[in-house]
């Protein structure tokens, strides 16, 4: 069993300062999150994806507002929900609970335009273009081409037909289409980020952190978010999302966002148990409106971490 480097155990103690509680996240994050699926409502049903599955294996839905949202409760052999010919025929998503968020909390709708600025694998991009009934205009961006392949192959088995793809640095990409005064009504910012909350499925998460990587990942951030920002339209919404609980990467990225544009932060309804952001770290207060931004930790919902927030251009 891999153990979290004390330096990071300090730091998730500072965020959870009640005893028991940290004792919970202590304990569930040395255990596997539950195997989750979202089904691609472009394809199938919710209600048809369920019947076929049930007939190999046991199928719950754990939301009833979101009855796409599914977990399977069988043991199931390594790869096998990968290798499921309604997987092969792009019926379902094998996508962690918590991925599935930030596009319940931005809300895409049919018709609109959405940029996904950092979209590999293509979760959250397929998710997105079935909440638009495939109709409106997703561009997704990815700056890898070895993940743009990924993302072009996700896309073809789910059958989207709303997209473009390119293969740009997000920052360089925003600014050339700011000079063509091309601008979305709604922007996904799932950033790259320090990987917190993904230790259960990603123990090397433990090996790999240190807070030197999250400085650096935290200029990314800011530097994406400030130059994607400048392609919302007015009233506009951006959602900006990060697998991580350090708060140098998110509510810090938040407050500074808050000074630089006319931004209102959006309150944010899920279907599980959220907490508030936070608003002050390392002696620094931050906007009090950040409290209106979301985390999730896995031991309020056996989940994988999260956090969230929903900020609208005035």
């Amino acid at each position: 069993m891999i153990q979290p480097k004390p330096a990071f155990l300090e730091k998730m103690q500072e965020l959870m300062p009640d005893k028991e509680d940290f004792e919970k996240y202590k304990k569930i994050i040395h255990t596997l999150p539950p195997k989750s699926i979202r089904c691609n409502k472009i394809k199938i049903s919710p209600k048809e994806l369920k019947q076929k599955l049930e007939e190999k294996w046991k199928v719950s839905q754990p939301f009833k507002q979101y009855p796409e949202i599914m977990i399977i409760q069988s043991e199931l052999e390594p790869g096998e929900l990968g290798k499921s010919i309604e997987h092969l025929l792009g019926y379902y998503y094998v996508q962690e609970i918590s991925s599935m968020l930030p596009i319940l909390a931005l809300k895409p709708k049919p018709g609109e335009t959405l940029l996904d600025l950092c979209a590999s694998p293509g979760s959250k991009t397929t998710q997105a273009a079935a909440e638009m009934q495939n109709k409106g205009f997703i561009h997704a961006n990815d700056k890898d081409l070895g993940r743009i392949i990924i993302l072009n192959s996700n896309l073809e088995r789910t059958g989207i037909t709303n997209q473009i793809v390119t293969k740009e640095r997000g920052e360089i990409l925003s600014k050339r289409l700011a000079d063509k005064n091309i601008k979305f009504d709604k922007i996904l910012l799932d950033v790259p980020c320090s990987g917190e909350g993904t230790c259960r499925s990603s123990p090397k998460t433990f090996i790999m952190w240190n807070p030197k990587m999250i400085d650096k990942l935290s200029r990314i951030q800011l530097k994406l978010a400030r130059e994607a920002i400048k392609l919302l339209k007015k009233q506009g919404e951006v959602l900006y999302s990060t697998c991580t609980h350090s708060p140098e990467e998110n509510e810090l990225i938040v407050n500074q966002l808050l000074e630089e544009f006319p931004l209102e932060i959006l309150p944010i309804s899920l279907p599980l148990k959220t907490r508030k952001g936070i608003t002050q770290w390392k002696g620094k207060q931050l906007n009090k409106e950040i409290e209106k931004a979301v985390r999730i930790y896995p031991q309020d919902n056996n989940t994988e971490g999260f956090f969230l927030c929903k900020m609208r251009l005035k």
